[in-house]
């Protein structure tokens, strides 16, 4: 969600909107090749949940940048979603986790773009406290951590 990664992964990216995903949840169990949890959209057992995110438009000719930035066909796959916005509900892609491990930490710079996205598009405030409670830890390649954290925090 957060505008500078995606734009640095496909650049013509434009946020057009918050939209939210019910009978879904967010987990941060997807497994990476960093050793770490990303995060994923899961379908929930209650209908009453759900996931808030950002409606992106991207260039087609720059889809196939960000499936490989995201891992399409390693480890995430892609599905059609409803998402309901303040005035319509649009069809959109999104990517889910197919290499799923529970017991993978999650990196704080990672947390921290999630949050950051989540806090520039202003989603509700009880989604990001939710965010703020999700445990982290220090990414222990601290280059890896610096190279995010640099991304993060560009002309702030």
């Amino acid at each position: 969600m957060f505008t500078r990664r995606l734009i640095e992964r496909v650049p013509s990216a434009r946020a057009i909107g918050i939209g939210k995903l019910t009978g879904h949840h967010l987990q941060w169990h997807k497994k990476s090749t960093d050793g770490s949890a990303k995060c994923d959209i899961e379908i929930a057992e209650l209908t009453e949940q759900i996931v808030w995110g950002v409606l992106f438009s991207i260039d087609p000719s720059e889809k196939g940048h960000l499936d490989k930035a995201e891992g399409l066909g390693y480890g995430y796959e892609e599905k059609t979603v409803s998402i309901s916005t303040e005035t319509t509900v649009v069809e959109a892609i999104t990517y889910y986790a197919t290499k799923i491990d529970n017991t993978l930490p999650v990196y704080d710079w990672y947390k921290a773009f999630v949050l950051a996205g989540a806090e520039e598009h202003d989603l509700p405030f009880e989604y990001l406290q939710a965010i703020k409670l999700v445990a982290d830890v220090k990414d222990p390649d601290n280059e890896r951590r610096q190279k995010n954290f640099l991304i993060l925090n560009k002309d702030n």
